[in-house]
């Protein structure tokens, strides 16, 4: 698919986008204008970014149609560290229980005043429509097994901030492929910024075309394990999938899990990602998800850093200098 190349003006892209719906649309300096604003925003103590202004008189809804955590309290918070009012609005006990439509909803909140909506909910394309019906700007927080564009840019800041770079790196994607909206956005913003992307599970968990979207295929993590520089490890996703994919849950996690011996056969830095929520013991066991290769408490702090320049770039401020 040809990629229009952005708008530049002295060496420098000029953002234009209103929408973020997915880093497969995005040209790879789009990719990294947001993670060199999100180094902007970061606090190198460890603390909290410091609050800004930049987004003062603006504001942003959180429509979440399904349940989140880290997203949507991240989302809440980078919109309030710049500066903007925030609506939280939940599927449930709201008027789509009545029978209101999700777009006539998304109407109705954005009559108030709204100038982003950050969209999460189980139908892939949902955040597209969305876009298609309002004027305010839409940020894909999650939609079915299609993207998760926030997720991966985070997951590729936390390497290029551990790492100091993505191109050249070998990074294996582990686990519940089929269903991972995760998993898609890694893909394309790795494949993009020049990394090499192996994705290893259970034949029933991998897509059988995956193979088209430029990533090397595995069903045996042992035999990827000493080539890998990072390691994410993609949830099972028990809600989103029929039963009968692996034989147990048991024999998934001997295949598949990281554990201290099956670490000790990888790289000595290897860097390990995990975008949350974790089922320990199955994917990682505690001593793996809480160790020194671990960066999934990391991935969160940045993960409000990389949606606050979000919010920045799409409500309309340009780039500082």
């Amino acid at each position: 698919m040809k990629v229009d190349l952005p708008a530049r003006e002295s060496g420098k892209m000029i953002w234009t986008r209103r929408h973020l719906l997915g880093l497969e649309e995005l040209h790879p300096q789009e990719i990294v204008t947001i993670l060199d604003m999100a180094e902007e925003f970061t606090d190198s103590g460890g603390n909290r970014p410091r609050k800004r202004t930049n987004l003062r008189g603006k504001v942003v809804v959180n429509l979440f149609f399904e349940p989140s955590t880290r997203t949507r309290t991240s989302f809440g918070l980078a919109a309030r560290q710049l500066g903007a009012d925030t609506i939280d609005f939940s599927s449930s006990g709201s008027s789509v229980s009545k029978g209101e439509t999700f777009i006539d909803t998304a109407k109705n909140i954005e009559a108030l005043g709204i100038d982003l909506a950050v969209v999460r909910h189980s139908v892939p394309g949902a955040p597209h429509l969305l876009s298609q019906h309002l004027n305010c700007g839409v940020v894909n927080a999650g939609d079915g097994a299609h993207e998760h564009p926030t997720q991966g840019l985070l997951d590729i800041f936390t390497i290029r901030q551990v790492k100091g770079h993505v191109e050249g790196l070998t990074v294996g994607l582990v686990g519940d492929i089929a269903h991972s909206r995760v998993a898609r956005s890694n893909i394309h913003g790795l494949l993009k910024l020049g990394a090499r992307v192996i994705v290893c599970g259970p034949s029933t968990l991998i897509p059988p075309t995956v193979e088209r979207l430029g990533v090397e295929v595995a069903h045996r993590l042992d035999d990827i394990l000493p080539l890998c520089d990072v390691v994410n490890v993609l949830r099972i996703q028990f809600e989103r999938q029929r039963s009968g994919l692996f034989p147990s849950i048991q024999e998934y996690s001997r295949l598949f899990g990281m554990h201290s011996e099956r670490l000790r056969r990888a790289k000595p830095d290897l860097l390990l990602l995990a975008p949350g929520p974790i089922n320990r013991g199955v994917e990682l066991t505690p001593e793996v998800a809480d160790g020194p290769n671990s960066a999934i408490l990391k991935q969160v702090k940045n993960g409000l850093a990389v949606r606050m320049a979000v919010l920045y770039l799409l409500a309309g401020q340009p780039p500082e200098a």
